[in-house]
């Protein structure tokens, strides 16, 4: 080749443009070291150049699937996984190259909720986690993923999150919610698959912050902040949580959700039953993939008076559990762990957070992945009897029968129709309870840990903790509750 000519190619590879390459992008969370649902037709999604084709093969699969990019370069497809397995690896092209590498096939649940489901298994500045040391150095399990969610308030619904997936490790545990391992971790034991885990919490969050602007139309009266501006408190502001942190997964195959939160809502117990039901709802009717399980826990006992200004009023705590406890029959394909022997009078934080973690588990084995025996959940009150001075409680969901952990029940109340409470005797005969006091000698109403600070002592034989409960519909304003000493 002649000097000259050569010199001029040379001149034409700086003056000529390069060849434009499509630039692909996937959500943070469709990414290397994911966890896809196993055995469903999944969604993929991402953006690139507008109108160009995009080729995907999945490892699993013989097949290669091509989609082309919208006018605005979305793109969407649809894959199906296998049984569980892996690690597993999908390549996409656009015109470059893009490889996932280390996909797991298995159980992928998204865990949502307040600070009760944010708290890492390292534990808060002075609140630890019982027991957390051991299981941090004990949690390296490259079958377990973990994906936090970083925290996004936002006025308007958000297509991606900043996040990354991790293996299970000391490293990426101890900054993992604890509620959401310890439920991983027990189904990764008893299921032996692969399981995902999508941490997406913030503390003190209302739950109006976590439903949709639609969904809260007619239930709420907190507004719902048209500009970035308006988000004045990233937890408290309605809408602004399910549009930085829920909505961006519309679409991606979960199998199903668990959920800690009702804190922040204690001083509104009136609305809270219909706007959690209607959140569920809401959230399976715009994830689009059916009515998926959902498993919550209620809120464990705490001293309130704590984190209430002189003169505020005080609630009662029990309000809200009554709620909870109301929706579980109100959402299908539900399930409520019950915590009253896991609170912490002195911390709104509890300290055992396996406890909540496994009997979410324990809820989903059961009602997602067939166990049937022996009975599960918590026992349940289910009607009151007046017989001569005593009043006979009945009990359904006791399987074997009723258990104390004490030697005697010391938080049943009852009262006559002065609706004064008093400290009452308790027996227990199976699947029922009988209650007495030498104070009311006609008794029309029982109370069980009916505030804000008992610790449970009623059990199932299986272990499983009795909510509390009220058999009368009276406010709180009509009775008087009295104390040993008083009475």
């Amino acid at each position: 080749m002649k000097y000259s000519t050569y010199l001029f190619l040379l001149i034409l590879c700086f003056v000529l443009p390069e060849k434009a390459e499509a630039k692909l992008r996937l959500p943070a969370f469709i990414s290397s070291n994911m966890v896809l649902q196993q055995k469903q037709e999944i969604k993929l999604w991402g953006w690139s150049d507008p109108d160009i084709q995009i080729k995907i093969k999945a490892s699993w699969s013989n097949k290669q699937v091509k989609i082309r990019t919208n006018p605005e370069g979305y793109w969407e497809s649809k894959l199906n996984t296998p049984a569980a397995g892996g690690p597993y690896t999908i390549l996409l092209d656009d015109g470059e190259k893009l490889l996932l590498e280390n996909i797991l096939i298995g159980e992928l649940w998204f865990c949502s909720g307040q600070s009760n489901m944010e708290m890492p298994l390292k534990g808060y500045p002075a609140q630890g986690i019982e027991g957390s040391l051991q299981d941090i150095l004990q949690s390296e399990d490259e079958q377990l993923r973990l994906f936090t969610v970083k925290r996004a308030a936002l006025a308007s619904e958000a297509k991606d999150v900043q996040g990354q997936w991790q293996e299970a490790s000391p490293q990426t545990t101890a900054n993992f919610s604890a509620t959401a391992y310890y439920f991983g971790r027990y189904l990764r034991e008893l299921l032996g698959v692969p399981v995902g885990l999508i941490n997406s919490s913030l503390g003190g969050s209302f739950i109006e912050a976590w439903m949709s602007a639609e969904s809260l139309k007619g239930l709420s009266d907190l507004p719902v902040p048209l500009t970035q501006e308006e988000v004045r408190s990233s937890n408290r502001t309605a809408t602004a949580l399910y549009n930085g942190m829920v909505h961006p997964f519309l679409g991606i195959n979960i199998k199903g959700c668990i959920w800690y939160q009702g804190e922040s809502n204690t001083d509104r117990p009136e609305s809270f039953k219909e706007l959690f039901v209607q959140m569920v709802s809401s959230w399976r009717k715009e994830w689009g993939i059916g009515e998926f399980p959902f498993y919550y826990c209620q809120i464990a006992p705490y001293d309130y008076s704590l984190i209430r200004s002189k003169g505020e009023k005080v609630v009662n705590s029990a309000l809200i559990r009554e709620a909870q406890a109301q929706a579980e029959d109100l959402i299908p394909n539900c399930g409520m762990a019950v915590l009253m022997d896991a609170g912490l009078i002195s911390d709104i934080h509890p300290r055992k957070k396996q406890q909540a973690g496994e009997r979410l588990a324990v809820l989903a084995l059961s009602g997602t992945y067939g166990l049937k025996d022996p009975e599960f959940r918590s026992p349940r009150y289910a009607l009151c009897e007046q017989r001569d001075s005593v009043l006979v409680l009945s009990f359904d969901r006791a399987g074997l029968g009723l258990d104390r952990t004490t030697g005697s029940l010391k938080h049943f109340w009852i009262a006559g129709r002065d609706k004064v409470f008093y400290p009452a005797q308790a027996k227990i005969n199976r699947d029922k309870i009988q209650l007495w006091s030498a104070s009311v000698p006609q008794p029309v109403a029982a109370r069980y840990a009916f505030d804000n600070c008992s610790e449970g002592d009623l059990f199932g034989v299986n272990g499983q903790p009795v909510s509390s409960f009220r058999t009368d519909n009276w406010t709180e304003n009509e009775i008087k509750i009295l104390s040993k000493h008083e009475e």
